[in-house]
């Protein structure tokens, strides 16, 4: 191919959570003014693939971009970072197509990186790869739509016995809160009024510090930052939903009354055997908790069916549990053994067949749940900040994350605009 110049074609292409997408936004920004950024679909000198690895699927998914890249350009160099990456480089490296692999931690670096594989000198090593700290990617101002994600830390130190994360991404590190305080001052004087707070395990956020800072404690700063209107939570550990946390909680006017709680499994058998650190009970104390603080509380949640040793009986004990809780939404996943992890060695795997069913189940619940939600709204007053035109309407969604369509008015994007619900349309409200 010869040596790429200044005007050489990067394209990037990533996979997986809200976590990658900023990482690459940070790796885009890291290259910009050397290289010409790219979509995925063209012709590029340069494909950097940003690796997930939470499920066997997310691996073979990786695998096969990473040899479809070389389609589009057969002399182009391929680049494979990110969480598949860090766990699996052996399996990677040998893929005929891939010319260089890097882990998490490399990817603030991947300027160096790149420079040195195009200058053919590949086994330069990575000042930052056994750090046991936060790596700061700068200034990074990463939006989707009308919004604004903030990663405030990285890694688990949970364990949890289906979950490769921990391995790819290391123990808890933290953010300094400065840093996140004076990006998201940034955000607000370019006119962006919701920030959503991303990170691994962001309940985790402080628990690496000499300090007794914690989540509440940069969530109470977040909030007094003239501009930002809403402040939204990515998933949260419900642990961290005290009596305490609560009542700091309710003082702060812009968080948004929406919480994504990661429970997993409904029965405690099974959540004993995944390793996750509260019980049923527990669990119930925590919605009672969000439910008695806002009115208006939207709860969504993520299941897995079809854990290992989960009978019949154990998954009815979860089916019923979430028909009790009654979620506004749920995402369903089967699950799928991880090389590496505890769970995947465990005797008694469950067949796809019955895996497929549960799922079904769950999906038609979750269905039934949101519509009834859904409705519940009609002829109600919301607010809704506007994000983007979709067809004939502009769409965007209330506090609590319901998402609402209203006529289209372009000049109402990025504003919040009461409006009164009409009707229902499949997963969103109809307004005016």
């Amino acid at each position: 191919m010869g040596n790429i110049n200044k005007k050489g074609k990067v394209a990037f292409i990533t996979l997986g959570c809200k976590v990658n997408q900023y990482e690459t936004n940070a790796m885009i920004q890291k290259i910009s003014n050397d290289y010409e950024i790219v979509s995925s679909s063209e012709k590029a000198d340069v494909y950097i693939v940003n690796t997930c690895t939470v499920t066997n699927m997310s691996d073979r998914k990786s695998r096969q971009i990473l040899r479809r890249c070389k389609e589009l350009n057969k002399n182009a160099y391929i680049i494979a970072v990110g969480c598949y990456a860090e766990v699996s480089k052996e399996e990677i490296e040998k893929i005929k197509e891939v010319d260089l692999v890097l882990g998490n931690k490399q990817k603030n670096d991947i300027d160096v990186y790149l420079q040195n594989l195009i200058e053919n000198n590949k086994n330069t090593e990575n000042k930052n790869e056994m750090q046991n700290k936060y790596i700061e990617f700068g200034t990074v101002t990463y939006t989707e739509k009308t919004r604004a994600v903030i990663k405030i830390q990285d890694g688990c130190n949970n364990f949890c016995s289906y979950c490769i994360i921990p391995y790819a991404r290391g123990r808890v590190v933290s953010r300094n809160s400065e840093n996140i305080i004076n990006e998201i001052q940034e955000i607000a004087k370019i006119g962006i009024k919701e920030v959503v707070i991303t990170g691994i395990h962001i309940a985790s956020y402080g628990k690496d510090f000499d300090s007794n800072y914690k989540l509440i404690d940069l969530l109470e700063e977040i909030d007094k930052i003239s501009g930002i209107e809403r402040i939204r939570l990515g998933s949260l550990e419900p642990t961290i939903i005290t009596d305490e946390f609560c009542k700091r909680l309710e003082k702060l006017s812009k968080v948004c009354h929406h919480f994504h709680l990661s429970l997993q499994s409904g029965c405690d058998k099974t959540l004993k055997e995944m390793n996750r650190h509260y019980t049923s009970d527990e669990f119930i104390k925590v919605t009672e908790r969000l439910r008695n603080l806002y009115k208006d509380v939207i709860l969504t949640t993520d299941i897995i069916v079809g854990f290992p040793n989960e009978t019949d009986e154990d998954f009815e004990i979860t089916y019923n549990f979430l028909k009790e809780i009654n979620f506004y939404k749920m995402h369903i996943f089967k699950y799928s053994p991880r090389k590496g992890t505890v769970a995947a060695k465990m005797k008694n795997q469950v067949s796809g067949e019955v895996k497929d069913i549960r799922s079904h189940r769950l999906l038609k619940l979750s269905e039934n749940n949101e519509k009834k939600y859904l409705e519940s709204y009609l002829g109600k007053n919301l607010y809704v900040l506007f994000e983007e035109k979709e067809g004939n309407y502009i769409k965007g969604h209330t506090q609590n994350y319901i998402m609402v369509k209203s006529k289209l008015d372009e000049e109402k994007i990025n504003k919040i605009v009461e409006v009164k619900v009409i009707s229902s349309e499949g997963d969103c409200l109809i307004a005016e």
